[in-house]
């Protein structure tokens, strides 16, 4: 079974199953991620209050942290949702946003990478802060070897580095990165495809193609930001096998371990 076809068997179990993705995110990713996962065929939950997340964890399939808006309100909440999630065997997948650009920041999401999150879902800029040095590797496989995890690196390629797997992924619009989350809606893709999937490598790259091509075809359906949001949405809420089978542009490559 190629990953076109192992992609398209995970959507129809998230359409299927109906996962609920507890997000914790930023302020500008609410509404957009919540949207990408109804879309998807997914559930959103997006409570902040540490009086309730563990609860709403725990009614979860999986759960997101994202970094993007580290108010006092969500560094309360997000050690009680990473523990429940913890203590309840629930995936969490970190979206470690802008980790380049705070000290802080990094060390912080440094802290939630050794509570061993399923998946890290980043660009290259942050997984490279993420991963420091490596003797000649790609930060990504630093990252995944180092933390005991699957690092998603997203960018003009994607790359899916797990344990002796990678996965490169050629798809995607440039559209996707002249509007507002768009990364941190990947993620919670990441996150529902973990709630159904047994392999998080696998869950990862599915996340993913979906993303990517739900982009391509939201790309020929318009032509311009404001236009291609929308139209990212239908495209996503449409994407079935056929799609993926035409346009999945996915190779997976063995590593030494």
């Amino acid at each position: 079974m190629n990953l076109a076809q192992t992609t398209a068997l995970m959507l129809a179990d998230i359409r299927e199953r109906k996962p609920r993705v507890h997000c914790i995110t930023n302020d500008a990713a609410q509404a957009f991620t919540a949207d990408t996962l109804l879309a998807l065929g997914a559930e959103p939950s997006l409570s902040l209050a540490k009086s309730e997340v563990a609860d709403f964890v725990g009614s979860s399939d999986a759960l997101l942290i994202n970094l993007g808006t580290l108010d006092e309100k969500r560094l309360s909440a997000i050690p009680v949702a990473v523990a429940f999630a913890a203590q309840t065997g629930k995936p969490w997948v970190l979206d470690p946003v802008f980790v380049h650009r705070s000290p802080a920041r990094l060390d912080y999401a440094a802290a939630l990478l050794a509570e061993r999150p399923a998946a890290v879902r980043c660009n290259q800029a942050e997984c490279v802060a993420l991963a420091g040095g490596g003797n000649g590797a790609a930060p990504g496989e630093v990252l995944a070897a180092r933390f005991e995890t699957v690092a998603a690196v997203t960018g003009a390629v994607d790359t899916v580095y797990g344990h002796d797997r990678q996965a490169d992924i050629e798809n995607g619009h440039v559209l996707m990165s002249r509007m507002t989350a768009t990364g941190c809606a990947c993620s919670a893709i990441v996150a529902a495809c973990l709630a159904v999937g047994e392999d998080p490598f696998a869950a990862c790259v599915a996340a993913l193609v979906i993303w990517g091509v739900a982009g391509e075809v939201a790309g020929d359906m318009a032509s311009a930001p404001g236009t291609f949001r929308p139209a990212l949405l239908d495209a996503l809420y449409g994407l079935n096998a056929e799609a993926i089978d035409k346009h999945a542009k996915a190779a997976l490559k063995e590593t030494a371990s």
